[in-house]
């Protein structure tokens, strides 16, 4: 579902936030990217997004060679990923149904395919009945799930998500983690870069770890430990 080969990225001024860096992900797998503030998670993930470009190397994205898509063809990539942010990025002066509904406005469904989508997707993360609410009026946990539900009504085969426990207590990012287990069991792909080693360790998934730009890689042993 995901190869990076060889990818390095530089940024003007000669910070190098990524080097050499090599990994694939699977189809339905599901993966943990971690490491310290500035260590390239983020970037990582732009780089599937095409919000960033590497220096050196190539990123492949569900078949598709990102180096090699044209302008119009971004679009289309992105509609294959579902993104999941730390602060929600939702919109205040929006319903939830409006927030999202947002990316199927965007891709053109009409209004009953999207009220349909809209409602699979509130159910999927529990808020059935609250697409009318403000966001402003949830909590941080229901607006990470308003988040998320924006993120996969477009059923995309590819969920990534940077940082989305970042604000909440250890029950609800114990939740969340829980939402994103549940799409992966139906076939989705998700990567989660996050800085909670501990909640990592204990539900023990394969984990992709980012140090200074280069990327080394935990093995999974039985009883959920890793070397």
């Amino acid at each position: 579902m995901v190869r990076f080969d060889r990818v390095s990225k530089r940024y003007p001024g000669g910070k190098e936030a990524l080097s050499g860096v090599s990994f694939e992900l699977d189809r339905g797998e599901f993966a943990f990217l971690t490491g310290h503030s500035g260590a390239g998670k983020s970037t990582l993930l732009k780089l599937m997004m095409q919000m960033e470009h590497p220096s050196r190397g190539q990123v492949f994205v569900d078949g598709l060679n990102l180096g090699k898509l044209r302008a119009g063809q971004v679009p289309y990539l992105r509609r294959k990923i579902g993104v999941v942010f730390q602060n929600h990025q939702l919109l205040f002066d929006r319903s939830v149904y409006d927030n999202i509904a947002l990316p199927l406005q965007i891709a053109g469904y009409t209004p009953a395919e999207a009220g349909r989508r809209v409602r699979a997707a509130l159910d999927s993360v529990g808020l059935l009945g609250m697409e009318k609410r403000n966001p402003i009026e949830l909590s941080g946990g229901e607006q990470q799930r308003v988040g998320i539900a924006r993120a996969v009504v477009n059923k995309p085969p590819l969920l990534l998500a940077d940082e989305p426990t970042g604000n909440l207590d250890p029950e609800l990012s114990a939740e969340i983690m829980n939402l994103f287990m549940r799409f992966q069991q139906v076939g989705v792909t998700v990567l989660i870069a996050t800085h909670d080693i501990a909640l990592v360790e204990r539900l023990g998934h394969r984990r992709l770890i980012l140090d200074h730009g280069q990327l080394h890689e935990d093995a999974l042993i039985a009883g959920g430990q890793y070397v």
